[in-house]
């Protein structure tokens, strides 16, 4: 997934975000995103309620969900608008088009400050239209802000619904939000791994990207996956480096020579000493439409430790 597409995205919502919430935007407040504890917001009501009204086509409940004062800005292809109805009638339109499911994926959440929240979105539809179902997907940033006792969407980014493209590889029922730690905790966790690896002379694999990044979470249920996963634990172990919001961890990335600006996740593999033994330079993991699990497993053991027999 190309980094630009959803960090700028969030980066903006979080500072209309805070202007409707009326909240303070310094440079400090909005510098980082102070993640919830995942048991906080996993199952975060509200998403449901908006889902609900969706699938019911139900513009009247769904224009209650969305802040009237200030109003609801909404940020898509054709531009930026302030009409709170602008989202109301997009997504309730979809129930006479022949929705028949509607699932928004979580891919991250953060509290970024008191009384806000907000979430990164796969959101997975399935229309049927004379006998002909078509599965279709849009990305999606909302910012919910507590308004008189009620949680409202203050500000939302979106892409129009496009035909699923399908995958090789297999794709989480519900994504880690957690899979990627804090940013800050990155070098540490590299040093374990490179500790650990000292000791079993397996190597070490570091992950760069976010868990923003939908193909990332589609990787590690790969890495995971009956086929794969004896392959990984037999031989390595696996960092997941966090690049926020595309702006950290960008020393680490030039140190194992990743250019994350071609899209993560972005891999590196490190033998157990720590030297580097081969980067992704082109972006070669970064769509997980691209590639199946046969390119997996041979990057697997082409990267492998080679032992003495």
């Amino acid at each position: 997934m190309k980094t630009h597409r959803l960090y700028l995205a969030l980066a903006t919502l979080l500072l209309l975000a805070a202007s409707a919430a009326g909240q303070s935007t310094s440079p400090q407040t909005n510098a980082r995103h102070v993640v919830a504890p995942a048991h906080s917001f996993t199952k975060f009501e509200p998403l449901n309620r908006w889902r609900a009204d969706v699938l019911a086509g139900d513009k009247a409940a769904l224009a209650a969900i969305y802040s009237t004062s200030p109003p609801a800005r909404t940020q898509i292809q054709q531009g930026m608008t302030e009409d709170p109805n602008a989202e109301p009638e997009y997504w309730s339109a979809l129930a006479s088009k022949g929705l028949k499911a509607l699932n928004p994926k979580v891919l991250q959440i953060d509290k970024t400050q008191p009384g806000v929240v907000s979430l990164v979105l796969r959101i997975e539809a399935t229309l049927e239209e004379n006998g002909a179902r078509q599965e279709e997907v849009a990305s999606a940033a909302q910012i919910w802000a507590q308004q008189e006792g009620t949680w409202r969407i203050v500000a939302t980014r979106r892409g129009d619904l496009v035909p699923n493209s399908p995958r090789r590889l297999p794709e989480p029922a519900v994504p880690n939000t957690d899979l990627y730690p804090p940013p800050e905790e990155a070098p540490a966790e590299v040093n374990a791994a490179l500790a650990a690896a000292a000791r079993d002379h397996k190597r070490v694999i570091l992950v760069f990207g976010a868990n923003w990044c939908y193909d990332c979470h589609v990787l590690d249920k790969t890495f995971h996956s009956k086929q794969i996963a004896p392959l990984v634990e037999a031989n390595y172990h696996v960092v997941h480096i966090s690049i926020g919001d595309g702006d950290k961890n960008l020393g680490l990335a030039r140190k194992y020579e990743v250019p994350i600006d071609k899209g993560v996740p972005a891999l590196a593999v490190l033998d157990h000493d720590g030297k580097l033994v081969f980067s992704q330079k082109q972006g070669e993991f970064e769509s997980s439409i691209r590639i199946g699990p046969e390119e997996v497993v041979q990057f697997l053991q082409k990267w492998k430790p080679v032992r003495a027999n």
